[in-house]
Order: C-alpha cells, then sequence, then structure tokens
C-alpha cells in the first residue's frame, strides 16, 4: 500500500508541475483555460474559484493529467472571444505554452537535484570500477578495483553515468551479454591497459545470466560549490544523452519495443526504492521529471513537440494549419500512444510473472 501511495504522489507531482507549466503561461498570455485536471477517467473531485472561469479536479486514474485550452477543438470555442483563443495568439506566445510543461519537468529535475547536492553532496562521476570480485572474469582478464574506465566497447567514457549506459546499451539483448566487453583503462600510477571481458553465463534463480563481475561508482562525495552547481546539469545531461541513445536504438533496432515500460514498470521500480531511503526516491522523481519531458517535447502529434511542430510549419508555409486538421492529426496521435502505452502495459504485467 505504501509503495502504491508513493506511485501515486510522485506521478502527481511531475503531472501538476508539468501542466502548471502549460497553465501558468495560458494565463499569463490571456487564454481561456476550461480545466485543469490532475488524473484521467472519471471526476473525483472538482472546484471553481469564484467568478472563475477554470474548472480544477482530481481524476480517477492516476496516471496523465491535462490543461484544456481553449482553440484545441473543444465545442465552447465558438462562444469565446477570438483573442481568447490559443490560436489567435503569436507564435512566441504559443511556444511557450507548449514548451514550459517539459521545462517545468526540466526545472523540477534541476531543483531535486541541486537540493540534493547540498544535503548529501554531488556524488563523483569518475567512471571508476568500485569493485571487482576476485575469481570473476573481470578479475581474472586484469581488471583491478580502481581502475578508470577511459572507453568500453571503443566508446568514451567521459564520465560514470556514461559507462554505466554503455554497458547497459551494448548487454540489453541476451545474444549480446554473451560478447566480449573491451575497456581501455588508466590507473593510480598513470599506466594505461586494453583488457578483454569474456562474460562467465550461470543459472541464477531459473535465469541465464552473463557474469562480468564489476561494480561501478566511487563513494567518493563532493561538497564544493563547484560541484554542488554542477552536478544538476551533468545528472540531466546524461538522463538526455540516454533518451537519445535509446531512441536511436528503437529505430535501428537495437533495442525492442517490449523494452520500454508503462506505468505497471514504473510502479515496480518505485516499489523497489520505496525502503532504499529518501535519497533514492528523490532521485527517481527528477529521472522520471526529464523523462516525460524529453518524450513530451518529441515532434509527435499529441505530444507538445507535435504542437510546437506545427508552430514550425506554419512559419515555413507562412500561414497556420486549420485547426481542425492539426486537431484531427493530434487525436490520431493520441490514439496511437494509447495502443503503444497497452501494449507496454502488457508487455510489464507478462514480466511480473
Amino acid at each position: 500500500m505504501l509503495s502504491l501511495l508513493l506511485f501515486i504522489l510522485i506521478l502527481g507531482v511531475i503531472v501538476l508541475v508539468h501542466e502548471f507549466g502549460h497553465f501558468i503561461f495560458a494565463k499569463m498570455f490571456g487564454i481561456y483555460v476550461y480545466e485543469f485536471s490532475i488524473g484521467m477517467g472519471p471526476k473525483l473531485y472538482g472546484w471553481k474559484k469564484k467568478n472563475g472561469e477554470t474548472d480544477y479536479s482530481i481524476r480517477l486514474i492516476p496516471i496523465g493529467g491535462y490543461c484544456s485550452l481553449a482553440g484545441e477543438g473543444n465545442d465552447e470555442d465558438g462562444k469565446l472571444p477570438k483573442d481568447r483563443l490559443l490560436q489567435s495568439k503569436p507564435a512566441w506566445q504559443r511556444f511557450l505554452v507548449m514548451f514550459f510543461g517539459a521545462g517545468n519537468n526540466f526545472i523540477l529535475a534541476f531543483l531535486i537535484l541541486f537540493f540534493m547536492g547540498l544535503v548529501w553532496g554531488a556524488p563523483s562521476n569518475t567512471p571508476v570500477l568500485a569493485n571487482v570480485e576476485e575469481g570473476t572474469p573481470a578479475y581474472v582478464a586484469g581488471l583491478r578495483s580502481g581502475d578508470i574506465v577511459t572507453k568500453v566497447n571503443g566508446k568514451d567514457t567521459p564520465t560514470l553515468d556514461d559507462l554505466s549506459m554503455y554497458i547497459q546499451f551494448d548487454r540489453i539483448k541476451e545474444e549480446d551479454m554473451a560478447k566480449d566487453v573491451t575497456f581501455e583503462i588508466k590507473r593510480e600510477d598513470g599506466s594505461k591497459a586494453t583488457i578483454k571481458v569474456t562474460p562467465e553465463k550461470k543459472e541464477v534463480d531459473g535465469e541465464t545470466t552473463y557474469l562480468l563481475g564489476i561494480q561501478l561508482g566511487s563513494t567518493e562525495v563532493n561538497r564544493d560549490v563547484g560541484s554542488i552547481l554542477k552536478y544538476p546539469f551533468e545528472a540531466i545531461g546524461s538522463l538526455f544523452k540516454q533518451m537519445f541513445i535509446t531512441l536511436e536504438k528503437l529505430f535501428t533496432g537495437g533495442v525492442s519495443v517490449s523494452n520500454l515500460s508503462g506505468p505497471v514498470g514504473i510502479y515496480s521500480i518505485v516499489d523497489e526504492q520505496a525502503s532504499a531511503g529518501v535519497e533514492n526516491i528523490l532521485y527517481l522523481i527528477a529521472l522520471l521529471s526529464v523523462n516525460v519531458g524529453f518524450l513530451n517535447l518529441l515532434p509527435f502529434p499529441a505530444f507538445d513537440g507535435g504542437r510546437i511542430l506545427f508552430l514550425v510549419i506554419e512559419k515555413i508555409k507562412g500561414s497556420p494549419v486549420k485547426p481542425e486538421t492539426e486537431n484531427m492529426i493530434h487525436n490520431i496521435g493520441f490514439f496511437l500512444l494509447l495502443a503503444l502505452m497497452l501494449y507496454v502495459t502488457f508487455n510489464d504485467i507478462l514480466k511480473l510473472f
């Protein structure tokens, strides 16, 4: 029950921050806002300020939310003055309204990571091997605790995040997990070496794994002002890089859609982190907030990025796309996304058994 409540709270905060970005800029530019909702589906609770125009609501399904703006295809649009519609506003105002859903998510992540740096310090991002267990393939091949990895499988690893990401992506498919992993390292004495590690096939709890025998990371924590200020930028930059590489691998076949996680997968992660302490939970919120912001900026219909794309098309052709046409395309995109979410959720459920 605690994990479920935490899951609802985390998603609620991320959605609230996202939709508030759209809401505050819409209000700032005089766009009529029909409803500001946290959650989807049947309304559980709603209220409206005295003499106000916006309905505020909490809905049953705690996944998502929306800020319903005039000019997005609502039946009531024709009853409003034209200057209260989204389409009547200059392109730069519409851009800010669309962008600052994701923008707010990035700001939330930055503030959380900055707070974590102030309280717990900024963890070292040096790509170091924290531990190499004796007798494991990595140890036998020649890797040692404290080695700094400069490249893995030919890819530069300037940070620990890069090292972790490339090892993960290069071994995401079972057939790739059995392949050799090549490390280029630098040691404390300044010497360099290239070491190839052949994973060891093992059966653990009835599942086949391929053991390397390394643990990444450092216990070093920096508490100087420069490191604390740099930490949010480095962490968010690494998350962006990971998202871009994930997209690239989705299109090239390196990652399957079945590897993606939806709400059920996110709940499983929250459940794992619920007992891991406040620091882990805060980092999870920052990570999910960046992911939500990044995905919403993709130039796909129904996403904020899709709406921004129509602004770009408008600037190129010199006139706006008909609202009816744009809304129809966004509706099609929404149903495609819904189908993808159902597929991913079904796969997440299968992974539980």
